[in-house]
């Protein structure tokens, strides 16, 4: 008898022990959501990058998810890249999530990395949202605090991407509200680039996905330098402007020409 209450403990105890390692299963914090803290808000269980141009064929200066200008030639050609730019309104439509990053950066053109840093503005159930981030593709991006470093329509902000030699990288921003942003990160790259876009960023989980581009009008970019000359300057062998399409070529940002000094241009928002 004193056996059987005991097999009969024994088994109550077994299935206790089983039903809370269950529940603890359930309700646990999983460690690659936690290590994804970096991606940007919105961006739910994916991770938000700005990635490389997905250029829609070769030889052509269209993509589905950057719009700009950039500047290419071989390894080590550049190594600093600046620019500013106002930052644009975001029309949200109804609840739908859309995002729009601006930014400066060395690589990416022809290469498979990026060294980037800007600003974004995104639409999230209908409310735009306006934040800085920098990043060392294909690492996600960081996004930076926006209680030290707020973004607001309207404000100027000034990038710039700085190759200190010995494969580390200076990236740097200021508002016109009065802060300064500037990380020193390291990575191995060819510095064969440099861009100033308007980007559809990309939603990387398995597999990576072009996010819906948000309507910010109009913005432009001035002072845009690579190794301190005018993107102009480098003449039109050298420098590619880049319209944003989709898959089917209906265009979704457009650039305009350069200004006068060469230093300049805008990018319009067309589709989503």
């Amino acid at each position: 008898m004193q056996e059987i209450e005991l097999r009969k403990t024994a088994l109550v105890l077994a299935i206790a022990c089983t039903l809370a390692l269950t529940l603890a299963s359930a309700f646990a914090v999983s460690p690659v959501s936690a290590a994804r803290a970096p991606a940007k808000s919105g961006a739910g269980a994916a991770t938000i990058y700005h990635g490389t141009p997905r250029i829609r064929s070769n030889g052509t200066s269209s993509s589905t998810n950057w719009s700009g200008y950039a500047v290419t030639g071989a390894n080590g050609a550049y190594t600093d890249v600046k620019a500013s730019w106002v930052q644009p309104t975001a029309t949200c439509s109804s609840r739908k999530a859309a995002y729009a990053a601006f930014w400066v950066g060395l690589d990416g053109y022809n290469s498979n990395g990026v060294e980037q840093l800007g600003t974004d503005s995104d639409c999230s159930r209908g409310r735009p949202s306006y934040y800085g981030w920098y990043e060392m593709y294909p690492n996600p991006s960081y996004s930076l605090s926006t209680s030290s470093y707020p973004v607001t329509p309207g404000d100027t902000l000034t990038a710039e991407v700085h190759y200190n030699g010995n494969g580390t990288y200076t990236l740097s921003m200021s508002s016109s509200r009065g802060w300064n942003f500037s990380t020193t990160q390291s990575g191995n790259f060819t510095n064969s680039s440099a861009e100033w876009i308007a980007e559809a960023p990309s939603s990387c989980s398995f597999t990576c996905t072009v996010l819906p581009l948000s309507n910010f009008g109009t913005m432009s970019f001035s002072s845009s330098t690579a190794n301190g000359a005018s993107i102009g300057s480098y003449g039109s062998s050298v420098w590619q402007d880049i319209t944003m399409t989709t898959s089917g070529g209906t265009v979704k940002a457009q650039p305009s020409a350069l200004n006068g000094n060469g230093n300049g241009f805008s990018v319009t928002w067309m589709h989503s």
